[in-house]
């Protein structure tokens, strides 16, 4: 199989999609590898060292799109890339479709393959293709919210851990999966006192038999999440519902009573957001106040740390993009029930209940397109 390794193109993306070990391993494997010039720069990943491992460096991104069989990218297509999507490509990568219905309607209009790492799953029922971003991001919100507590980037000057005779920062993190289960533990080791909320309670149980320190774990309720953010000094919203969009837990109307200049670093921000007030900035222009509570939104925050991003999203995805060059997508899909949740979009088709719901598009059943008419196919 051809596998096509293009730029990102999203502003201030510096991840790769894989560094050149990853390419290495599939040429062993007898695939060819064309990696767009610079494509690796960003991670510190030079032209010379993808040419050692074995790949062909194109010098535009048509070439690299249009003679690969698979684009491997890290995020969705941006518009300048939609006139690149054909229907006898596999396009995989993070798409977040439920939260960018201009792009869904784009891929069902070109008939593009769509696999998301978002909806990947394992034997467990985990999304182990979403994990390593997801524990990058946990780590950086706690990173984040300790920088713009800070008066001069414009929060209420406050140090996370306090010091004695002065109480640390509070610190309320809505959801107790990977991304929050890391940054509560980052928060938690800069001394802060954490509230911890979620619906499902084995996660809090767990929550407080392996974290330390300031911890307090809270059911997820509309009255309790009104009730904690009024002594917030930052809340770290990491809500995901899989492959949908993100409920929103905080309205416009509570943030009048969170304190003013606390913080709000929406990690959902992918998926829709879980904050009402939240919408997707960048790394170039991270923040903005709505009614004095600052808001932090970028949608590609493992962006900032790119090597190490890089190399952890290809430790987990490695395996699957080999799977489909070594198989096909067809034996891929039949043969890993978990991998082929990850179809999102094929031949014009939804796939993906939640994207389907979202945008009241007709569901094609996942089980009849393997079964069916990709054999056919």
């Amino acid at each position: 199989m051809i596998v096509g390794i293009p730029r990102e193109v999203k502003t201030d993306e510096y991840r790769v999609s894989l560094p050149p070990d990853g390419v290495r391993e599939l040429v062993a494997r007898g695939h060819q590898v064309l990696v767009e010039t610079q494509a690796g720069e960003g991670s510190a990943f030079t032209d010379n060292e993808y040419i050692e491992a074995g790949a062909h460096i194109v010098y535009s991104a048509d070439e690299a799109w249009n003679r690969a069989d698979m684009v491997v990218k890290v995020k969705e297509p941006q518009p300048s890339e939609y006139a690149l999507l054909r229907e006898d490509l596999i396009l995989f990568t993070y798409l977040h479709l439920a939260a960018a219905e201009e792009l869904t309607h784009k891929m069902l209009e070109t008939g593009i393959t769509g696999l998301a790492y978002e909806t990947v799953e394992d034997h467990e029922g985990r999304l182990p293709l979403l994990e390593p971003m997801s524990e990058v991001a946990g780590r950086m919100a706690t990173q984040i919210v300790a920088q713009y507590l800070t008066k001069t980037h414009g929060g209420r000057g406050i140090l996370m851990g306090g010091v004695p005779g002065v109480r640390p920062a509070h610190i309320v993190i809505l959801g107790a999966g990977t991304v929050g289960s890391n940054a509560a533990q980052m928060a938690l080791g800069m001394g802060a006192s954490v509230t911890l909320m979620d619906i499902n309670l084995e996660r809090l149980r767990y929550a407080e038999d392996t974290l330390h320190g300031r911890l307090t774990t809270l059911y997820s309720n509309a009255a309790n999440i009104s009730t904690v953010i009024q002594s917030a000094d930052a809340v770290i919203g990491s809500v995901l519902i899989v492959g949908a969009r993100a409920p929103h837990l905080i309205r416009r109307d509570m943030l009048a009573t969170m304190p003013r200049g606390s913080v709000i670093v929406d990690v959902a921000v992918d998926q829709g957001g879980c904050v009402e007030t939240t919408r997707p900035t960048t790394h170039s222009n991270p923040t903005y106040y709505v009614d004095e509570v600052l808001h932090y939104g970028v949608a590609n925050m493992p962006g900032a740390v790119p090597r190490t991003s890089s190399l952890a999203l290809a430790n987990a995805t490695l395996r699957y993009v080999m799977r489909v060059a070594d198989n096909g997508l067809i034996e891929a899909l039949k043969a890993d029930a978990g991998l082929a949740k990850g179809l999102n979009t094929y031949r014009g088709q939804v796939t993906q209940p939640a994207v389907a719901e979202t945008f009241n598009l007709p569901l094609t059943n996942l089980q009849t397109i393997v079964w069916g008419d990709l054999v056919r196919g």
